[in-house]
């Protein structure tokens, strides 16, 4: 039949050495076995010393990719990456409440896993404003949800408490992703507040590696092309959790510096 095979749809930027954004994802979709649609928002020039270039695609042309996809596709699921400015994020916004592509999960993509700014205020304010509010899942790093919520989440408590100010922005299920940039730590936890306003943690051992390029890409996409074959939240989220671990736990050697994480790993965890 006609549309039979499971389908998501990344709406991000290329990274040319194919470690994150668009790539990354488009990895995480076929390992679990969705086929995976791109709307490209941007693209990179680099490798895995650095990034020497970057181009934002023009609205109409972001536009139009939705205009046809929308067209002959059943897209089940949507994930947000990289969205550099603030036409951009309004073109997305508008685009995902124009048409039906399933459940929208956003990855904000406005902070490094190290705390640097990724987004100026205003576009930071329109993400806030027309994204959130849209997204079945939103799964912050730790500074993403730190700027978020204006909170300092020194504490499991803090924590609980900044998913449910998320969640009164508009977001249904809200994903704070643990810290994971301290030697001295042994383990990584994230934290899930699901609408019905239950509340799990999920922990993983820490792995020092900076094999790292894609994680949190990788997580969103694994999110999103669960969602898309059917499984509810709770259950997307633990396979991507474990899915990312094994593939930061297992090394790739690619690029002479900070490298991709092993989508093979994660793969072949579930089909042992």
């Amino acid at each position: 039949m006609t549309n039979e095979q499971v389908q998501a749809v990344t709406i991000a930027g290329n990274d040319s050495d194919g470690s994150a954004g668009m790539p990354a994802d488009l990895h995480a979709f076929f390992a679990r076995h969705v086929y995976g649609m791109g709307i490209l928002t941007a693209a990179v020039a680099g490798n895995s010393h650095s990034i020497a270039a970057a181009e934002v695609m023009p609205p109409d042309f972001i536009a139009k990719q939705f205009e046809m996809l929308a067209a002959d596709f059943h897209i089940k699921a949507a994930k947000t990456g990289m969205l550099s400015d603030s036409r951009t994020i309004e073109v997305v916004a508008d685009n995902l409440n124009k048409y039906d592509f399933g459940a929208i999960v956003i990855d904000p993509v406005i902070i490094t896993k190290h705390g640097a700014m990724l987004l100026e205020e205003a576009a930071y304010e329109t993400f806030k404003k027309r994204l959130i509010p849209l997204a079945t899942v939103i799964t912050p790093n730790f500074y993403e949800a730190q700027k978020l919520t204006e909170m300092e989440l020194a504490n499991p408590q803090e924590i609980e408490a900044g998913a449910t100010l998320l969640q009164s922005l508009g977001a249904k299920n809200v994903l704070i992703k643990g810290r994971h940039d301290s030697r001295s730590q042994e383990k990584v936890s994230d934290y899930l507040l699901l609408a019905d306003g239950s509340g799990m943690w999920f922990t993983e051992p820490y792995v020092e590696t900076d094999r790292v390029n894609g994680t949190g890409d990788t997580l969103s996409a694994v999110i999103a092309a669960e969602l898309a074959k059917g499984n509810d939240v709770a259950n997307a989220i633990s396979i991507a959790k474990k899915f990312v671990h094994e593939a930061i736990a297992n090394e790739i050697n690619v690029g002479h510096q900070f490298g991709p994480i092993n989508h093979w790993a994660g793969m072949n965890y579930f089909e042992q």
